[in-house]
């Protein structure tokens, strides 16, 4: 009894740095905010989120902002900004496992409302979301670690999302559904996820992260040239689901590492696929991805 206790307060998954950031609002009692904030950051690092042990050393870093736009009636409106990241093994160096701007983000909250999951209902949108965003921040960790790793806490997260499709109220329920102009919201990603025709990538995800980064520290050139023998599945994909909301949030957390790794260094090959393969994927960023072959 004494060692599950033990691992019911030391498992905690998270090491999560939450911010709050008000720049529209004047004239508010801010002490809301900073109530709010601390007990967010406390509510995410401290629930445990999967049956999974975690050494203090192994919680995934990771920054949530939240900035809001309006407050109204104790209803606020925001948006939402979630990195996280991972070390790489035998290095310094940590890598972005995920980037994400979330723009529908509404909640009701009132000052000293107690942070808390009714996992039957998800009654609250605040802590929906940010369950949501926990389970996609583990499942990215895990299958950077082994392949389709992440499997249960992504299916943890689809199914907050389908609970929170109906909500009662119309602008809580943005996010959770899919809209149209609304490409990389929840519904959409984790719908990608899930999706057996994306396989591919998550098997990539963890090949470039495992078999190629974690192994840069004692043969980089073969690493990059892992990364290259296998990025051909970013084209293969994109042609058959064009703009594909799980596509971009992998470029929006690798777009930077991408071009470090091949920029100025690399085989001429390697250089010229992995360029030919992002601009194709990500022409907007095309100037960008220039840098590679220089």
């Amino acid at each position: 009894m004494h060692c599950a206790l033990c691992i019911e307060i030391e498992a905690q998954e998270l090491n999560c740095n939450l911010t709050i950031n008000t720049p529209q609002i004047e004239g508010t009692n801010k002490q809301v905010f900073e109530t709010l904030e601390n007990d967010l950051e406390t509510f995410m690092n401290s629930y445990r989120w999967t049956d999974l042990i975690y050494a203090d050393n192994e919680k995934i870093d990771c920054n949530i902002m939240i900035v809001v736009s309006n407050v109204e009636d104790d209803k606020f409106t925001c948006e939402l900004q979630v990195q996280a990241s991972r070390p790489v093994y035998g290095s310094s160096y940590t890598t972005n496992l995920l980037n994400v701007r979330d723009q529908e983000f509404v909640f009701t909250y009132k000052e000293f409302d107690p942070i808390d999951i009714n996992r039957s209902t998800y009654e609250s949108n605040l802590t929906a979301v940010m369950a949501y965003y926990a389970y996609l921040i583990i499942g990215f960790d895990l299958d950077s670690y082994s392949r389709l790793g992440g499997q249960s806490a992504f299916a943890t997260a689809e199914q907050i999302v389908n609970m929170c499709q109906s909500r009662s109220d119309e602008n809580e329920s943005k996010g959770w559904r899919m809209e149209l102009g609304s490409q990389r919201n929840r519904y959409s990603i984790i719908s990608n996820i899930m999706d057996d025709r994306f396989k591919p990538l998550r098997e990539f995800y963890y090949e470039y992260h495992r078999l190629a980064l974690d192994n840069m520290a004692t043969n980089v050139d073969n690493a990059r040239a892992k990364i290259a023998e296998q990025i051909s599945v970013l084209r293969d994909l994109n042609r058959q689901n064009p703009s594909a909301p799980f596509i971009l949030t992998f470029l929006d957390a690798k777009n930077d590492e991408l071009i470090n790794i091949f920029a100025k260094r690399g085989l001429s090959d390697e250089k010229k696929l992995v360029h030919e393969v992002l601009t194709a994927v990500n022409p907007t960023l095309s100037n960008r991805y220039d840098e590679i072959l220089k």
